[in-house]
Parts: C-alpha cells; sequence; structure tokens
C-alpha cells in the first residue's frame, strides 16, 4: 500500500509499480472496496487520502477544484458555507470525491442534477506509464479537447488514477419539503411514479422505496415555496388511489433512502420504469430503492445464510434487465452483467488505449477488462 501526497509523486510511484509489472487498485477511503469483484494476488493498493485539499473553490462561477482524496462529507460542509453544494448525495459511508467519481455512484438528487458525468467539468488522472492527463477546466460549457471526465466516471478504477476534478456546484436550498405517496400495490405504486414524471414539476427528487409488502413515492422539492409546490403535486395523484402527505421536516426520510442503497448485497438493475412492478416482484424480501423516473432501482439484501443463492436468483429473475452486484460483489462468480459484444470490444479498445500494460485492477470490470 502506498498513499502519494501530491499529483507528481503519485505519477512517480504508478510509473516504479508499472516498470515492476505491479498490478494497481486505486482507493480512497475503501467505502467501496468489494465493488467490482476481487483484484489480482498481489494488487498494490494506491490511496488518495494524501490528495485531500480543495485546491480553489470559485462561488461566483459555481465551480470548485478538489483532489480526489478528499472526503465528499468535508466537501459539502465547505461549500455549505457559502449556499452551495455538490449535488450528488450518494450513501454516505465516508466516501472521497475521487472514489465518487470512480464509480459513478449517486442518490436522489440524480433525478434533478443528473449524475458524475453531468458535474465533472474537468479531470486530472495519472496513467499506466506515469504520465499526467488533463480534460476540460472550470468552464461550465467546455467544448475543447477529449472529456476525459465522462470516461473515467464509472470506469471503477480500471483506466488510470484519479487525483483532482473539476466541479459543477449548485445553490442549497432554502428549504425543503417532500410529497410521499403509499400503497401496497405495485401497479398502483408505477401509475403515480407516471403520473409525476409527465409534470413539469421540477422536483429535486423522485423516488420509490419498497420495503416487504408495501411501498412508498417520494417526490422532494427545494426552494422557498417547496411546501407549496409539494402540496400542489399531490393533487394530481387524486386519482391514483393512494394515500399522500407532505412531509416539511424531510431529511430523515431522505437519509433511510440513500442509506437503502447499500447492504450486506446490493444489486443494482436498469429498466423502464414501467418495469417496476417486475423489479419489485423478482425483489422478494430484498428492500427496493428505485429512482423511479429514471428506471434504475438498487435491491438490497440483509445477511442471511443463502445470500448467494438470493442474490442469483434474483438476477436470474430481472433477466433479461442489465443487473450488476455492487455489495457482496464477492459472493457471485460475476458481478457484471454480459455485455453487447459491439460495446465490449469498444470498451477493450478504450483499455488498450488508456492502460496497454494491464496495470490498473486487470479482469475486474465488465467483461472481465
Amino acid at each position: 500500500m502506498t498513499t502519494p501526497n501530491s499529483i507528481e509523486e503519485a505519477a512517480a510511484t504508478i510509473k516504479e509499480l508499472s516498470s515492476q509489472g505491479a498490478t494497481i487498485r486505486p482507493a480512497g477511503q475503501d467505502s467501496r472496496k468489494d465493488w467490482g469483484g476481487d483484484d489480482a494476488a498481489g494488487t498494490v493498493t494506491v490511496h488518495t487520502g494524501g490528495l485531500n485539499r480543495i485546491v480553489a473553490h470559485n462561488p461566483g462561477d459555481f465551480t470548485a477544484i478538489v483532489q480526489a482524496g478528499v472526503p465528499l462529507a468535508d466537501l459539502q460542509r465547505h461549500l455549505g458555507r457559502e449556499g452551495q453544494w455538490l449535488a450528488l448525495d450518494p450513501p454516505d459511508r465516508g466516501g472521497t470525491v475521487g472514489g465518487l467519481v470512480a464509480t459513478a455512484d449517486s442518490g436522489p438528487a440524480r433525478h434533478r442534477y443528473g449524475g458524475v458525468r453531468d458535474l465533472v467539468i474537468g479531470i486530472t488522472v495519472v496513467l499506466s506509464d506515469g504520465s499526467v492527463a488533463r480534460s476540460g477546466g472550470t468552464v461550465i460549457k467546455n467544448v475543447a479537447g477529449y472529456d476525459l471526465g465522462k470516461l473515467f466516471a464509472g470506469s471503477y478504477g480500471t483506466l488510470g488514477l484519479v487525483t483532482q476534478v473539476a466541479l459543477r456546484l449548485h445553490p442549497l436550498p432554502a428549504r425543503t419539503a417532500t410529497l410521499v405517496a403509499g400503497t401496497e400495490d405495485p401497479a398502483v405504486l408505477t401509475r403515480a411514479v407516471l403520473a409525476m414524471s409527465r409534470h413539469p414539476l421540477e422536483a429535486m427528487s423522485l423516488d420509490v422505496s419498497w420495503r416487504k409488502d408495501a411501498g412508498r413515492l417520494l417526490v422532494r422539492f427545494g426552494g422557498v415555496t417547496a411546501p407549496e409546490r409539494a402540496a400542489h403535486a399531490a393533487k394530481h395523484l387524486a386519482d391514483n388511489a393512494v394515500d399522500t402527505d407532505v412531509v416539511l421536516d424531510d431529511e430523515s426520510i431522505w437519509a433511510a433512502q440513500r442509506a437503502a442503497q447499500r447492504g450486506a448485497a446490493v444489486v443494482k438493475v436498469s429498466a423502464l420504469p414501467t418495469d417496476l412492478p417486475a423489479v419489485i416482484a423478482a425483489a422478494g424480501a430484498a428492500t427496493v430503492v428505485s429512482r423511479a423516473a429514471l428506471g434504475v432501482s438498487w435491491l438490497s439484501f440483509p445477511e442471511s445464510d443463502d445470500l448467494a443463492d438470493r442474490v442469483e436468483a434474483t438476477r436470474e429473475a430481472l433477466s433479461p434487465h442489465q443487473a450488476a452486484v455492487l455489495d457482496g460483489a464477492r459472493l457471485v462468480d460475476a458481478p457484471w452483467p454480459e455485455p453487447d459484444p459491439g460495446t465490449l470490444a469498444l470498451m477493450r479498445r478504450v483499455k488498450a488505449r488508456f492502460d496497454p500494460t494491464g496495470t490498473f485492477r486487470p479482469g475486474t470490470y465488465v467483461g472481465g477488462i
């Protein structure tokens, strides 16, 4: 294990390790350590804990430049002093900005603000030969050059080491309010989701929570008029056979929603919003968290003696939808879904271009890349 304290030191370290034929696993605080499965024996972990500076924060431009080892919670506290935030709210297990970029993890705010790829406007990475590559900057409409930010977001550390990012920021909402709609019928819940998603409500978040035999639609609004907008939105559900309520002190609702994305084993499935009943049916005893209007769901399983069998049975029931195992990836032989052959061929070419020596986490990505 090694912990460089500067980008230059990280570049020198990776160049030396690569020349020795070592394989490398980038890591922040290991809050998503299991994701992607096991690394090869003898893999050297390069921690970004020494790259822990907020390099610049420009409140007037709503941008910040941050090193990869900065904990996300620390960054949000710093930005909050200026009434701003990075509009990414994944489950908080002490993760770093670099780890968030590498895994493209997200939370309920993705409904309005998009994911990591939408908020990273510049990136600095170290490649396997020790070279430092940069893309983008602190200009929101940056269109010149090759967008490494979008390429490295969600690459799980298999292309290189993310050392620094430039980020697009947003104003912190003055207040929030959440419309809660409950039902025991997945079909009714889906109709409520579609009713909400078809209206120009400008909600911050539109999520579904399903536990055991009951579910809730959660629609969060931000701003001074949030309570009134939540109450108005409830009128769109008048004919959907759901029980509605508006919650003003709503942070505990969303903290629980984010936390439910993690578990002893978690299957992330990509489907259509109209597939929600099928996803709930396949989940069985698992808790379902869904970015309902986007069709992305997390099925969280509690610890059990037959956990691996339950995960595999659920993935089979979800077929042909793409289902990846995040937490608990080591329980299964193949945590990633089988990719399209054409897509896999392109991904292999990208891997060969950026990591021709196979230094970064070989064999741990989609298709065994």
